[in-house]
């Protein structure tokens, strides 16, 4: 599964706690992340991390753009609802994105390890589904 790591500053922190308890679930998939958290994430972990821009130079723009081409499977996104972004209208569209081809978000620790548990046990597998051609002519949720 490809899975895209995104937190903005004041929940890198977190990012990285969880990045570091779930390693051996991450380790078996393929990982993007913004810039900086990619950066961190790569630098405290073992982790091998595709990195693109920051979120607010076009990260976030660039995981949507993956997302519109059925190229993510995974987003957790850990966002800081108290403060301002520039780049609101960014996050946006990714969360967006994520519901219209039906990628599971989560954006919050909470729903970020439910997500990466149930990955593990194979929750998750019926994106294979969206990545073969047998989805063909169908609209996604099936």
């Amino acid at each position: 599964m490809k899975i895209a790591l995104i937190a903005h500053d004041r929940k890198k922190d977190l990012m990285i706690q969880l990045c570091t308890a779930y390693q051996p679930v991450l380790e078996k998939h393929e990982l993007f992340a913004t810039g900086t958290t990619g950066l961190r994430i790569s630098e405290a972990t073992e982790l091998k991390v595709h990195r693109f821009k920051s979120g607010p130079l076009g990260g976030d723009q660039q995981i949507g753009a993956l997302i519109s081409e059925n190229e993510m499977d995974v987003v957790i996104f850990l966002r800081d609802p108290l403060a301002a972004m520039p780049h609101e209208p960014d996050v946006t569209a990714l969360i967006r994105l994520s519901d219209v081809y039906d990628i599971p978000l989560a954006t919050n620790i909470g729903t970020a390890e439910v997500l990466l548990r149930g990955l593990d046990v194979g929750l998750i597998d019926w994106r294979q589904f969206y990545n073969s051609d047998e989805k063909d002519g169908l609209e996604p949720g099936f």
